[in-house]
């Protein structure tokens, strides 16, 4: 089964996350960038969603971290994220994330979708 990590310091957020895509997916999750970092080289994931708003560390420093580390370079990263500016896909998108997604998650099928186009899933 593929594998999804969630960044996310959010409670209420991570939940929803995992019960939209734990049917589909295994989830491993981290409530900040650092935790992270720390833990994503041994996690064996697929694709990682990640928020912007973390404490400590942001989402764009941590996607800056793992673009330089040759364990975790290649994995693809969704920017999870409340920041729906006009504009605001397109900074993320030239930031390094490939792909884009706002919160509040309200669409769940269009997240399954996206992560599906990206990752695929097992059958």
């Amino acid at each position: 089964m593929k594998r999804i990590a969630i960044v996310e310091d959010n409670p209420d957020n991570l939940m929803l996350v995992e019960a939209i895509l734990n049917s589909l997916y295994e989830t491993v999750s981290y409530e900040s960038g650092i935790d992270a970092l720390a833990g994503l080289a041994d996690a064996n994931v697929d694709l990682v969603l990640l928020d912007i708003s973390l404490p400590r560390m942001d989402g764009v420093a941590v996607l800056e971290s793992m673009r330089l580390d040759d364990r975790l370079k290649h994995l693809p990263v969704i920017a999870l994220t409340a920041h729906a500016m006009v504009g605001d896909r397109e900074k993320y998108m030239n930031k390094g994330f490939d792909e884009y997604f706002t919160k509040p998650i309200v669409d769940f099928n269009a997240l399954i979708e996206m992560v599906e186009r990206m990752i695929g899933r097992d059958k």
